[in-house]
């Protein structure tokens, strides 16, 4: 059901995030379905104040007349305490980046575990999901392994540098999803694990702009595997050229930060947002390096 309204007023609450891809993407979207839309960051960092005030935050925004807010690191788990409703997901995963303001209430949401499976859908369709290995387990990781797991991945094994987060993450999910193996490893045994697979996932930070390199050895890497990125800056990381060059098909980073914007903005709107356009403008964006 439609919510349009007159104009729309969003923020994005979290540190560091005064160059987020998020507003202009959101902003570009609405100019198109001739609606008012600002986009502001609400950037910790500049403020001075700790993720514990996301609370405090919304309720200011709700008096000065949000419509709504993105949620992302810090707070994705600290603003739960502070809503009035939260989507199955989002409890299930224990995190929310999307609220919602509505009759005075706050409802939350999940984007990045539907953004990357829309990804998946748009640049990875028919991607075999007997066996998947993902390295690393942190936020972006914990988001995109419930995203195989709900489209019906039948084992799941998590590796991290951390092995009691990969493991506890492990347990997590497969308490989650009964059905389904999900299975914790070390990294040293990534060349076993990843010779049954049928595609990894890299949930790791290794790739990006400021902390480049590769997050295994790509030797073991095959043209059968499929290989995705949560990294999109650069687009293009190490893994993804790598991977592609070796005759993988490759999932780039983009595709889920456009997702989860792109679920947002109908969350938001109640307007259905055009995913390939709004890839186009990201990948604009990119080339403008910002």
């Amino acid at each position: 059901m439609s919510t349009v309204s007159e104009s729309y007023l969003v923020g994005l609450i979290g540190d560091g995030i005064t160059v987020s891809l998020t507003p202009p993407m959101h902003e570009r979207e609405a100019d198109h379905h001739g609606i008012r839309y600002l986009y502001r960051p609400i950037d910790l960092t500049s403020l001075g104040r700790p993720g514990e005030d996301v609370g405090e935050l919304l309720r200011q925004g709700r008096e000065l007349g949000y419509n709504a807010f993105n949620i992302t690191h810090p707070c994705k788990q600290l603003v739960m305490e502070h809503l009035d409703e939260i989507s199955d997901d989002a409890r299930r995963l224990g995190a929310v980046n999307t609220v919602l303001i509505r009759d005075g209430k706050f409802l939350g949401h999940n984007t990045d575990f539907s953004g990357f499976s829309m990804g998946m859908d748009n640049g990875l369709p028919d991607a075999e999901l007997g066996s998947v290995v993902q390295l690393g387990t942190g936020g972006a990781g914990s988001a995109v392994a419930y995203a195989l797991l709900k489209k019906g991945a039948r084992k799941l094994t998590l590796l991290d540098l951390d092995p009691a987060r990969s493991a506890e993450r492990a347990a997590a999910l497969a308490g989650l999803f009964p059905q389904q193996q999900v299975a914790a490893a070390r990294m040293e045994d990534l060349p076993a694990v990843l010779a049954d697979a049928d595609g990894l996932l890299n949930a790791t930070p290794v790739g990006m702009y400021n902390h480049p390199g590769l997050p295994l050895d790509t030797e073991l890497l095959e043209p059968r595997h499929w290989v995705a990125d949560v990294i999109y800056r650069p687009v293009e990381t190490e893994l993804i050229k790598t991977a592609a060059a070796k005759g993988c098909r490759v999932l780039d980073g983009g595709h889920m930060a456009v997702g989860q914007a792109v679920d947002a903005f109908r969350y938001i709107t109640g307007l259905e947002p055009d995913p390939a356009r709004m890839r186009g403008h990201f990948l604009e964006l990119l080339a403008q390096g910002l």
